[in-house]
């Protein structure tokens, strides 16, 4: 593949996984939204819309959508999706760093089996 179709597949697996990331955080504000009887916990929604956090994760999914629209219109969709998988590995590690996330080695073992596949797919294109 070309150093641009390259870049707009990483640009849009990036910033789909910052965006979870923020959103995520956004969360650790506010604290669950969903109650254990399933009722919405509307005082942490309101107070979820007056995060940074919130906002910078929507901002993420907007630009990330326009990159990967753009990828799509030069990659054949069977092998730009599979790479959206990228962003388990990336939001699995973030996770473990920022959040304190654990890692076992089940974790660990799949994250490496989606890295051989994504490798895999990458080959064939």
């Amino acid at each position: 593949m070309k150093p641009l179709i390259w870049f707009l597949l990483l640009s849009g697996v990036a910033l789909n996984a910052a965006a979870q990331l923020l959103l995520k955080a956004a969360t650790r504000i506010t604290g669950p939204l969903v109650g254990d009887t399933g009722r919405v916990a509307w005082n942490g929604a309101g107070t979820l819309l007056l995060t940074t956090q919130f906002w910078l994760g929507l901002a993420c999914y907007g630009v990330s959508l326009v990159v990967w629209v753009g990828a799509l219109s030069r990659v054949p969709v069977s092998i730009a999706y599979p790479m959206l998988s990228l962003g388990y590995i990336v939001n699995a590690a973030a996770a473990a760093a920022l959040f304190g996330e654990p890692l076992g080695y089940a974790k660990v073992a799949g994250i490496g089996l989606i890295g051989l596949g994504v490798l895999l797919l990458s080959r064939g294109a």
